[in-house]
């Protein structure tokens, strides 16, 4: 082979294989490698105020995938045998010209939006490509004063994603908050093995 294609080829190959210098980027891929796969997990914090999670199997599922958004319904069990799955919850998180955004759609079981909707914020760092923060932002803080929920003002909330070559990946979602409110919420899901897809989220 003469040396001109081999040197094209080892570019070809070493430009296959980089994964993307962006870490957003590099986050959306290895979060993209998921879709059309569900996951199942469990409640990883310990505060006395996630008490209605603790023992409940969870199920995150990366529904759908476009190049500009990603949605990922939040499916929490039964506390009994038997009983209802709420499947009220669906993360969404989506591209901006400035990086990432992170909403959360809530709605009720014949699918109408809860009160409390659509709330979320947009990064403020490049983050990497295995975890993004997105603090709380104006429209959200707006909507939180206005249902009586001045508490959640400062939230930020954090997504973390393991590389796609990692041993034992995982996925988790956290939420947290400092000072007088101070909260830490965390659920974890082993993306190593792969569950059985759930019904679709209340309202889609």
């Amino acid at each position: 082979m003469p040396r001109f294609i081999l040197l094209a080829s080892l570019a070809l190959s070493a430009c296959a294989t980089t994964p993307p210098a962006d870490p957003q980027d590099a986050f959306w891929a290895n979060l993209r490698a998921h879709c059309g796969k569900a996951y199942a997990g469990m409640l990883a914090s310990d505060e006395a105020a996630d008490a209605d999670f603790r023992g409940r199997l969870m199920v995150m599922h990366v529904r759908s995938c476009s190049d500009n958004e990603i949605r990922i319904p939040f499916h929490v069990g039964p506390k009994e045998a038997g009983g209802k799955w709420d499947r009220s919850r669906s993360w969404v998180i989506s591209r901006t010209s400035a990086g990432l955004r992170l909403k959360h759609d809530h709605r009720h079981e014949d699918g109408s939006e809860d009160r409390l909707t659509q709330y979320g914020g947009d990064t403020a760092s490049p983050g990497s490509a295995t975890a993004q923060a997105f603090p709380v932002d104006a429209e959200s803080i707006a909507l939180f004063r206005r249902e009586g929920r001045a508490v959640s003002v400062t939230n930020i909330w954090e997504v973390e994603i393991s590389d796609r070559r990692a041993a034992s990946p995982r996925f988790a979602y956290v939420l947290r908050r400092t000072g007088e409110n101070a909260r830490h919420f965390r659920v974890e899901f082993d993306l190593a093995n792969a569950t059985a897809i759930p019904p679709a989220p209340w309202g889609f």
